[in-house]
Order: structure tokens, then sequence, then C-alpha cells
């Protein structure tokens, strides 16, 4: 038996859930947090949409661990451990991996030093480096002030703030989201995200409009290339950036991603078929 893991909040906004359902008829959909679910009567646990997790990160994967000490969790806690917090862009920088410029500040003293460098002049994003969506996400076009301030007030509620340099050319065409289902790639996906602006609440979520779109040959070589790298997926999201000089890496998401199913014909037969091979 197979579970397909989200939770409450996003039972009614997940697109996939339902096609996955439809082609998975004997799967059971459940919330991580509900006590009343006996996890170790599944064969399988596939996360899909727990979207919450960011705000109580230790309980969650508290619960992954327990989750995959009784049945087979995909993907593997190892792998959920080490993708919700995005302080693993390091690794892959470390790996020669291409990625959007990102400075991680531990305390205030960090934060301090970054400020006195200049590192907050200029488009920035400031975002925890644990979060989903644009939850804590600021945007500010050279507002040294408001970027520090917004820094410092996540460091003050317990969270690990990440700045990025705001790549312009993305407002234009756009994220390019790889999505690869059982190691093999699926399909390309254009997201269009409205990150909130200077002045506003950093937890509005962010205005995201989406279609099927064919990657180039340059951003496919870096969604394997980051593939290859990972351990076994049942599978995964690639989200890429433009730059002049080539397609970066924002994100790897391989813990709760949508999958944007509704967007390829075939994607939704071809995830059921991935996740009943686990």
């Amino acid at each position: 038996m197979l579970a397909l893991v989200t939770c409450r909040e996003a039972r009614e906004v997940d697109t996939d859930l339902p096609l996955l359902v439809r082609e998975l008829p004997d799967a059971v959909v459940a919330d991580w947090d509900d006590e009343g679910v006996d996890w170790s009567a599944f064969d399988v646990i596939v996360l899909r949409s727990p979207w919450d997790y960011h705000r109580r990160r230790d309980e969650f994967l508290a619960w992954a661990a327990a989750a995959s000490s009784v049945s087979r969790l995909w993907n593997p806690i190892e792998v959920v451990e080490w993708n919700t917090d995005k302080r693993y862009l390091d690794d892959l920088a470390d790996d020669g991996i291409p990625t959007v410029p990102t400075s991680f500040l531990t305390d205030v003293g960090a934060v301090d030093r970054f400020e006195h460098d200049g590192g907050f002049v200029g488009d920035v994003v400031v975002k925890p480096s644990v979060g989903a969506s644009a939850s804590g996400v600021l945007l500010t076009h050279d507002e040294p002030t408001a970027a520090a301030g917004h820094a410092r007030a996540l460091l003050r509620s317990g969270l690990t703030p990440m700045v990025q340099t705001y790549l312009r050319d993305v407002e234009a065409a756009g994220e390019t989201a790889l999505v690869y289902l059982g190691g093999a790639f699926s399909h390309g996906v254009r997201r269009r995200v409205v990150l909130p602006p200077a002045g506003t609440d950093g937890d509005v979520l962010g205005d995201e409009r989406s279609e099927a779109r064919r990657p180039t040959a340059a951003e496919r070589w870096l969604g394997d290339a980051v593939i290859a790298r990972l351990p076994d997926t049942a599978y995964a999201r690639i989200d890429l950036l433009p730059t002049v000089e080539g397609p970066v890496v924002l994100e790897v998401e391989v813990t709760e991603p949508s999958l944007f199913l509704h967007l390829d014909d075939g994607a939704p037969a071809r995830a059921a078929a991935a996740f009943r091979s686990l």
C-alpha cells in the first residue's frame, strides 16, 4: 500500500494530488502530522505536499525519521534533511554547479559585516534558509537599510537569513523548472513568480503563473548535472534562472515540490509508474 503525504492546508490547492489519485486509485492521501495514521501500514510513503513543514522543520524531520524507520520513505530521509535547508546551495556550488550568488548570514555579526561591506546594495532577495514559496521573502532594489533590517528580523525569529543577487533577466524569461520522475527527465515548466517588494508583508505568497516549456540544451545539461549528484530520487524539480552567461540553479526541490503534472499529458502516468516502482 502506498501513502501520498500532504497537509491540511494543501489538500485543496495541490493540483498534483487528484491526478495522482486517479492514476493510483489504491493510494491513501494522509496528512504528515495526523496522529491517527499508522505509517507502518504502508509499504511506501511518498512525500508530496507537506507544505507547512518550514514552520516546524524539527517536528517534520522527526516525523520523517520515524516514518522511514517503519516504511520506505521517498524521497529518503537523508535527502529530506539536506534539502529542507537551502544551505545545500553551498554544497552544489562547491561541486562546481553554477548557482545564484548566495550568502548565508548565521548571526548578527555576519549581518553587520555584510552590511558594512555593501552586500545589501543593489537588487537583492533576502529570505530564510528554511522556507517555502515566498514565505519570509523580501525583494529590495538598492534599499540596503530595508534588506539588512529584514535579515535581522529573520535572525530574531530564529531563522537563518540568506541573501541572493536578484537576476533581472527572470522578469522577461521567467524561471525554468525541470521535473524529473524516477531519475529521468519528464517535462519542463516556465514559471513567473512575483516577489513581495520592500514595505510589504514578507509572508505574502508569490504570485505564480506557470505553463509548459521545452528547456534549452544548456538548461537540460545543468538539470542533468544536478540530478547526477543526488542519491536516487523518486521525483525532483530543478529550478533555474537565466543569466547572460547561461542558466544557474535557484533551488533543488526534492522534498515536496509541485510537479506541475497538469502541464504534460503523460506526466501523471509517469509519476505513478515511478511511485509504483519504489
